[in-house]
């Protein structure tokens, strides 16, 4: 068993099983054990690959939309732009340099909220120059319009998890096997707020978290202005499912198997999150997929230049990057991940979004 894992099951033995948002906040936030504050788990040597580090130009696009919106917006001066979780910082890298190429002369103001000590340091090696400021959480961001980036964030944000028993809904826990290993099981009473219809056997996760952060982002936006540009793996339609998930070393593995070691994710539910939003009066647009996000906002046209340009090994790579981003079968990203935008006014159309 991990460090983190004894300590879990400690927490168990004395007070009782945990809940699966319980566990995932442990496993990737614990200050000394969690995985999020011991590592980079990005690229080849980490355990997952984000679109930023496939290829420069997913940032590249997503800093020419930031460009446009920044626009729309009225010319904010200076432009506060914040990521949730940026990694390693790549995509900003990517899309400030774009960014600077489409709107000449443009003041940013950089925010980047991050809790992992690793990633801070990575981030500021990539983004050496920019004199970006770091954040814990929202509440120390500056007042004013802001464009907001969170890609791949809201899929890391721990969910509650319920299971359909003739009595009703029980939560999904993490308690303690015979043999003293992390096991799931049910909560012995069903949840009297949980009112879904449901069949017997059927897992229902609810994103608190992420619904929280929505309302609260979605509050932000109305009152001050500005735009949330969120990306992430999920569905767009609710539903039952078990879509927890554990990787380690690119592959998957059994959430409760190492603690601390392994990334935990979710399917993102957007029509949650969207629902969120408008319960504040914000204005969204999407989801769309990201293959017809990236496509949109001119993919191909950005490979061709680059490859006017390339060796041929470095054609073939772009080649493979535009594939990989746009893959549109069940599993590939370019249907997998979608796009979703939220504003606090009405900006009309946004670039990669289909008119209403």
């Amino acid at each position: 068993m991990t460090p983190l894992g004894a300590e879990i099951a400690a927490l168990i033995r004395h007070g009782g099983p945990i809940g699966v948002d319980r566990y995932m906040a442990l496993c990737l936030g614990h200050p000394v054990h969690g995985y999020y504050r011991t590592r980079d788990p990005l690229g080849v040597q980490g355990n997952f690959t984000t679109a930023p580090e496939i290829s420069q130009m997913f940032g590249e696009l997503v800093g020419a939309w930031v460009a446009y919106v920044h626009g729309r917006m009225g010319r904010p001066d200076p432009l506060i732009l914040v990521e949730l979780g940026p990694g390693r910082g790549t995509l900003m890298a990517d899309a400030l340099r774009a960014l600077r190429v489409a709107a000449p002369g443009v003041r940013v103001s950089l925010h980047l909220v991050e809790t992992s000590p690793v990633l801070r340091d990575v981030q500021a090696r990539a983004l050496a120059g920019t004199d970006p400021t770091w954040h814990a959480g929202l509440e120390t961001l500056p007042e004013g319009p802001a464009i907001f980036i969170a890609n791949e964030f809201f899929d890391c944000l721990p969910v509650c998890q319920f299971e359909r028993r003739p009595s009703g809904w029980h939560e999904r826990q993490v308690g303690l096997g015979p043999e003293g290993g992390l096991v799931f099981g049910l909560a012995p009473e069903p949840a009297v707020e949980i009112e879904a219809p449901g069949t017997e056997g059927a897992l229902l996760s609810v994103p608190g978290a992420g619904l929280a952060l929505m309302r609260t982002l979605a509050r932000r936006l109305r009152a001050t202005g500005g735009t949330l540009l969120a990306i992430d793996y999920g569905h767009v339609r609710p539903g039952f499912g078990d879509t927890l998930q554990a990787l380690a070393g690119h592959r998957f593995a059994d959430p409760l198997a190492a603690p601390g070691e392994a990334d935990l994710t979710h399917h993102v539910d957007f029509a949650a999150l969207a629902r969120a939003a408008r319960a504040e009066a914000a204005t969204i647009l999407g989801p769309v997929e990201q293959r017809e996000f990236l496509l949109a906002l001119g993919l191909l046209e950005r490979a061709e230049r680059l490859k006017a340009r390339a060796t041929a090994d470095q054609v073939l790579t772009i080649d493979s990057a535009v594939e990989r981003l746009t893959d549109a079968s069940l599993t590939g990203m370019g249907s997998l991940f979608k796009v979703l935008a939220v504003t606090g006014q009405d900006l009309g159309p946004l670039p990669g979004f289909p008119e209403a």
